[in-house]
């Protein structure tokens, strides 16, 4: 018997049907149904379908608002609540917290180095001393007023950058170039903001703080990431972009942190509690939010995504820094900052993507392999079927338990991975995650996107 036919029976009594045709599968509930962008050589994880159907479900305790449209790419895989790859569509006036959790507004970041390969190599090892404390040892110095966390929360990104002081990193940040880069941030000029939503550590009145997660990556899938231009694959979407092959750039994944948690956690419970009393609570424990606590939390989930952002830029400029000192080169420019875990307003709906990106026709999106795999920058094409959205990367293929239970660490010197945690080294090993080219071909294919250009990574720092 076929995977797929004990897959098909074994979900059948649960009252799941699933039907795949080349690369597709519909799965439908009495309750519920959604599409799965998968190739044929990736198992259907029964925990993940069913995480997706349960959201797929989701209503208002009256009954007037629903989920519109539920699907996953081909990174689909079980998550904690909501599974990774997953994007559902509401009304503008409905929300799910839970379907994109705490790490609001995770994502990732591409900048040019301004260093070719034989250059990265020439200083190396001073480099990757340097960031290794800067990036993981706590060497970093990122002093910011109260005030300016809330111009980010009240005002935005541009409110922020005016009001930098020019202590520590930032005086030497090119703030101009940072004003510039604002357009390059996919979402960012859509994202809302209110310091009332942020913890009072932070906006208070405080004349400096040196917030401890500002400028971290965090831990898991997160990364910071040299990594060689190995193909251009669209040579007038990439000369757009300033990329060129065979020089060397660097990408970022990182999101929140502590107060990307503070607003996820607090919101989800608020939709727990704001469900009526005497109404039968869902059996899977997903609540949506309408009318004015909807539109609060877009305000709130907004101010999270705002820190989000500003993180990602702090670990940007950290490493520009050290590029400058070390090397000389200054010319370092961002090619795209790109989310995956929010709530966007899009063509008339709510679009939550959980580990999904955005891939609005045209917009550029970054779809990370794994440390012994390539990455890949692509352009959107905007295909509405699949809710104008990409896979945020390979997808993982292993449990972090089960691949602890192998223990198998670094071997052949085919990856090089920076950490100060050994764990990282086993639970992020290559061999976890899917090969990234199937997951590419089959979005290809499906008219989800185009791609640009292919990196090949060169070192990773893992928190």
């Amino acid at each position: 018997m076929s995977t797929l036919l004990r897959l098909q029976k074994a979900l059948a009594r649960q009252g799941v049907m699933v039907q795949f045709d080349r690369g597709v599968y519909q799965l439908a509930r009495a309750d519920s149904a959604a599409t799965v962008l998968l190739p044929a050589s990736f198992p259907l994880e029964e925990k993940a379908v069913r995480q997706l159907l349960d959201f797929a479900a989701v209503r208002s305790a009256d009954g007037h608002h629903a989920v519109c449209k539920a699907c996953a790419t081909p990174d689909f895989h079980p998550g904690s609540i909501a599974p990774v790859g997953s994007v559902v569509a509401t009304g503008p006036n409905f929300v799910i917290p839970a379907s994109i959790g705490t790490d609001i507004n995770c994502g990732m970041r591409l900048i040019t180095t301004g260093l070719d390969e034989a250059g990265f190599a020439r200083h190396r090892d001073v480099l990757l001393a340097r960031l290794t404390r800067v990036l993981l040892d706590n060497g970093r110095d990122v002093p910011l007023r109260s005030q300016a966390f809330r111009n980010l929360f009240d005002v935005g990104p541009l409110g922020l950058i005016d009001g930098l002081g020019r202590e520590g990193l930032w005086a030497g940040v090119d703030t101009a170039r940072l004003a510039a880069e604002l357009t390059d941030c996919i979402g960012l000029a859509d994202f809302a903001g209110n310091s009332r939503y942020a913890p009072d550590a932070m906006v208070g009145n405080r004349e400096l703080l040196r917030d401890p997660c500002l400028g971290t990556p965090g831990a898991g899938n997160h990364f910071v990431e040299f990594q060689r231009v190995d193909a251009v694959l669209d040579r007038h979407a990439a000369y757009r972009a300033g990329l060129k092959q065979g020089e060397v750039v660097l990408m970022i994944h990182s999101g929140s942190r502590d107060l990307g948690f503070y607003v996820g956690q607090r919101w989800m419970d608020k939709a727990r509690d704001a469900w009526p009393q005497g109404v039968k609570h869902p059996a899977s424990g997903l609540y949506g939010l309408a009318g004015t606590l909807a539109a609060e939390y877009l305000v709130a989930m907004g101010t999270a995504a705002r820190y989000a952002w500003l993180n990602r830029v702090v670990l940007a400029e950290l490493v520009r820094k050290e590029l400058a000192e070390v090397t000389g080169a200054t010319t370092s420019r961002l090619v795209v900052d790109v989310p995956h875990n929010v709530v966007l307003q899009e063509q008339g709906f709510n679009i939550h993507r959980k580990g999904a990106t955005p891939a609005r026709c045209g917009d550029l999106a970054l779809i990370p392999g794994s440390m012994g795999d390539a990455s890949y920058l692509v352009s959107g094409l905007g295909n509405a079927d699949w809710l104008w959205s990409c896979s945020h990367g390979a997808g993982r293929q292993l449990r972090r338990q089960e691949v602890r239970r192998m223990r198998q660490a670094q071997a052949d010197g085919s990856w090089h991975c920076v950490t100060l945690r050994e764990e990282r080294r086993i639970e992020e090993a290559p061999h976890a995650y899917k090969p990234i080219g199937p997951v590419l071909a089959a979005q290809e294919e499906a008219g989800l996107l185009a791609p640009v250009a292919r990196l090949l990574p060169l070192v990773t720092f893992k928190a």
